[in-house]
């Protein structure tokens, strides 16, 4: 029953525990060990006293969310730092599917919420598969430490030029001189402290990152992008009326009538007809 109504693979291997009583009357706990190669998941199911039920519950604890627990302290914000609604973006710089989100939020997200919406993101780099997503977080926090507008420049421009970053041969050395030079440049730009930037670039200090990691794992973050919205989850990238759904009902449970939507854009006018170089019928004399 457990194999069919879950649709465990073959290769898994099932180990049934003795059942001992649980917290629910009529029922006990039947203790279960899915084994897939060196790998164990413990699953609690609960059977019915009279062996007709098999129930199989997930338990949430309600007074320790992770989700309540994201830390932003010194995150650079974009929006209003006060709104009432946070979206909070695990982020990798190297993502396609992050920069097409990036673009879902700026600038059309911000000027439609106005100061109703913070956007806040945490670095989560798929070092696994992206060759610069590390070197372009901590790049991100070395601006960051000295201004959030000029972070933000940075990560605007790095997700609309991904491609050229990672060049035609994507070359993992080339790629970090140039997020290098681009951080530099920023920062020339709006006068930061230079020395210091050098220093922390130099660094390379990945534990800022290491850190924002470690609580993607806790939240069981495993894609990019994944945004939660005052605590309610979307992973992936969004199309924009699914994202505005969610600030829209995240608004409402604040006590904020979300704004109206924008009206549809018309439809483009259909082209004249064109006749010329046709032959028109002539009626024959």
């Amino acid at each position: 029953m457990i194999r069919s109504q879950l649709n465990v693979s073959p290769d898994y291997n099932l180990n049934v525990g003795a059942r001992k009583p649980s917290k629910f009357a009529g029922y006990d706990t039947l203790p279960v060990v899915f084994t897939h190669g060196f790998n164990d998941t413990y699953e609690e199911f609960l059977i019915s006293t009279d062996n007709k039920t098999l129930a199989h519950l997930d338990k949430f604890d309600l007074a320790n969310d992770p989700v309540e627990s994201i830390d932003v302290t010194a995150r650079p914000i974009r929006g209003n730092p006060d709104a009432k609604v946070t979206v909070i973006s695990f982020d990798d710089l190297q993502c396609p599917y992050c920069g097409r989100m990036h673009q879902t939020l700026f600038p059309a997200t911000l000027d439609h919420y106005k100061d109703n919406v913070r956007v806040i993101y945490k670095d989560y780099p798929l070092i696994d598969i992206h060759n610069w997503a590390m070197r372009a977080a901590v790049d991100a926090n070395c601006l960051a430490e000295q201004s959030g507008d000029v972070y933000w420049k940075y990560v605007d421009y790095i997700h609309t030029h991904g491609q050229e970053i990672s060049g035609p041969h994507n070359d993992t050395a080339k790629s970090h001189t140039m997020l290098d030079v681009l951080a530099r440049q920023q920062a020339a730009q709006a006068n930061l402290d230079f020395a210091k930037l050098d220093s922390c670039l130099a660094a390379q200090d990945e534990s800022q990152v290491r850190a924002s990691l470690r609580l993607a794992e806790s939240l069981k973050v495993s894609v990019a992008p994944d945004l939660f919205i005052n605590g309610e989850r979307m992973d992936g990238a969004r199309p924009q009326d699914q994202l505005w759904m969610v600030i829209d009902r995240a608004l409402r449970a604040a006590g904020i009538e979300p704004p109206p939507p924008p009206p549809p854009t018309p439809p483009p006018p259909a082209p004249p007809s064109d006749t010329s170089g046709t032959e028109k019928w002539q009626p024959l004399k």
